[in-house]
């Protein structure tokens, strides 16, 4: 018992707020529990997952429990197929206790779209109005925009996997069709999800749109100008930084940022090993 409590205070002083626990864990906690009944209730960082939460998935390896995210939710086996997988990593975000995600989240979540098999999972930062009203990511002016591209990489949206850091719509007072950017706690609280579902996809290489996803997946506040035209590496999977579709038409469609995009998009799909033309190589480049 010493050792699981000292091992608690480790990962608090690390800055993580909920632990996975193995049922030796959790059966330690409840004989604790039980033996100190008349004791104030306990304020542990540790969230065990529920019986029913846990008779879902299949046995876990060690390497699997290890990786799970740690944010209460049931690690998830990699034996089952990714769909599956996605389901329920859905289901446990649905049936989060209400004190678990910030209060500033609207209730209507909006989780993934597209092809869990897909090779290219693209990641923005929020669901907005239109999505909510979808249920998909990356629905009205910039989901159209967003066809647009892949469409010119020679890509349909299905054969792509796209989702976003934050499941639900940031609230604001009085919201009608307004949108705001999430918090950063808001951000912090989905990043074990967002880490759990790329771990499920394990696509070829990501794609992040927009300077949430900067933040959130490369833990960093730099901009997307600074950190767009190069690759960088999460968890060994090729990471690509680009502008969210929506900036592009904020800018009227500036074709020095539109070819900026598209340059990193062209870098996207030589990683995929695809066929680029001469006409796809000089999209959007001025006149001469």
């Amino acid at each position: 018992m010493r050792q699981l409590v000292k091992y608690l205070e480790s990962e608090k002083a690390k800055g993580r707020s909920h632990v996975l626990l193995d049922e030796d864990a959790r059966q330690a906690l409840r004989k604790l529990a039980n033996s100190s009944k008349s004791a104030p209730k306990s304020n542990s960082t540790a969230s065990a997952p529920s019986a029913a939460a846990t008779s879902k998935a299949p046995s876990l390896t060690k390497h699997e429990a290890k990786n799970a995210n740690a944010f209460g939710l049931t690690a998830i086996s990699s034996s089952l197929p990714k769909s599956e997988q996605l389901t329920q990593l859905e289901e446990q975000v649905r049936t989060w206790p209400s004190g678990d995600f910030p209060q500033r989240l609207r209730q209507t979540m909006v989780f993934s779209s597209g092809n869990p098999e897909s090779r290219v999972m693209l990641i923005g930062e929020a669901p907005g109005h239109e999505e909510e009203k979808a249920l998909r990511p990356f629905v009205g002016p910039a989901g159209k925009k967003l066809d647009q591209i892949l469409e010119a990489m020679g890509l349909k949206r299905d054969e792509t996997y796209t989702t976003n850091i934050v499941k639900f719509r940031p609230a604001t007072a009085r919201q009608t069709t307004n949108n705001r950017k999430p918090t950063t706690e808001e951000v912090a609280a989905f990043i074990p999800v967002i880490r759990e579902e790329i771990r499920i996809v394990a696509p070829q290489c990501i794609v992040a749109l927009g300077a949430t996803a900067l933040e959130a997946l490369l833990g960093t506040d730099s901009t997307v100008a600074s950190e767009r035209g190069r690759w960088h590496d999460f968890e060994g999977i090729p990471l690509r930084v680009t502008y969210h579709p929506s900036y592009l038409l904020q800018t009227g469609e500036n074709l020095s940022v539109k070819r900026m995009l598209w340059e990193d998009m062209l870098a996207v799909m030589e990683k995929l090993g695809m066929e680029i033309s001469t006409k796809q190589r000089g999209y959007f480049l001025p006149n001469p």
